[in-house]
């Protein structure tokens, strides 16, 4: 069951990612993210009434909050990366936030072996390759591959915070809430910053009610996988749930390939594929 939760993860993330990055082509990233994290959270506001999840409140939430002020600064990041592209280079260097965890792990006592030492250094090479430092031609955006960086400690840091958030299913309905809340807050905060710098807050073209069923699909996806990654965690070790987790990536590159048609140069492709064995090496070790 571990094993098929964290799939069931796996391929919500990558789901989620490249509707995220394709939206964020027509709107502005911080748009995105907090249309897309205000209908996730009134259909979570709905189920926590539901199921009671209220009861489950205490001092845990407070990991939830937390998870909520790093998420949309991890979202925004990565949507921009996405929307600069290419995906199948963008989203596997976001597979690199499982460091986070075994960083959290080391700073308790565990220490890594030979294996965690080896994905951690062929992660770093493939962050370099898929860059495409010194080809002709227009390689990766400098740019975008900060963005993912930065995107990719957001995420590491947000999976650590929401598995401490709570300690059953109806307290991570609330947990979840809880987050999205904050998402939305701050997310809606910045978006309001924006604005009165001159930003645009609206897609190109103006407003279309018709793609907001596209943003709740986006909103919905991110938090259904958050939950079934947590349920995962706590249902087996969290090494095994980490590898296939780990392999949303895949999922954005293949949605991007079947799509977009999107086309890579081999050193590219290299450089993401050694990035996401780098990310599943720790987890097996």
């Amino acid at each position: 069951m571990t094993a098929l939760f964290a799939l069931s993860a796996s391929l919500l993330w990558g789901l989620a990612d490249f509707g995220g990055g394709l939206l964020t082509r027509r709107a502005p990233a911080l748009t995105v993210v907090v249309v897309s994290q205000s209908i996730a959270a009134v259909v979570l506001g709905g189920v926590v009434v539901v199921t009671g999840g209220w009861s489950e409140a205490g001092p845990r939430l407070w990991f939830a909050v937390a998870a909520g002020l790093v998420g949309p600064v991890a979202l925004l990041s990565f949507y921009k990366a996405l929307a600069l592209g290419p995906m199948g280079v963008v989203s596997p260097l976001a597979a690199l936030g499982v460091a986070v965890p075994v960083c959290v792990g080391l700073a308790l006592g565990e220490r890594p072996g030979p294996v965690q030492v080896t994905g951690i250094a062929v992660a770093v090479a493939g962050v370099v390759l898929a860059g495409g430092p010194q080809l002709r031609g227009a390689p990766v955006q400098r740019r975008a591959v900060l963005l993912t960086l930065v995107a990719t400690l957001g995420f590491g840091t947000v999976f650590v915070l929401i598995t401490e958030a709570s300690t059953s299913v109806t307290g991570l309905f609330l947990a979840l809430f809880a987050q999205r809340v904050v998402n939305v807050v701050a997310g809606g905060a910045a978006l309001y910053a924006a604005v009165r710098r001159g930003a645009p807050a609206l897609p190109r073209g103006g407003p279309a009610l018709a793609a907001l069923p596209a943003y709740g699909a986006v909103g919905l996806a991110d938090v259904a996988a958050n939950g079934t990654y947590a349920v995962a965690a706590r249902l087996g070790p969290v090494t095994v749930a980490a590898v296939p987790a780990s392999l949303y990536p895949v999922v954005t590159a293949l949605a991007a390939r079947g799509f977009l048609r999107e086309r890579l140069r081999a050193v590219q492709a290299a450089g993401a594929g050694l990035a996401l064995l780098g990310t599943l090496l720790p987890a097996t070790g």
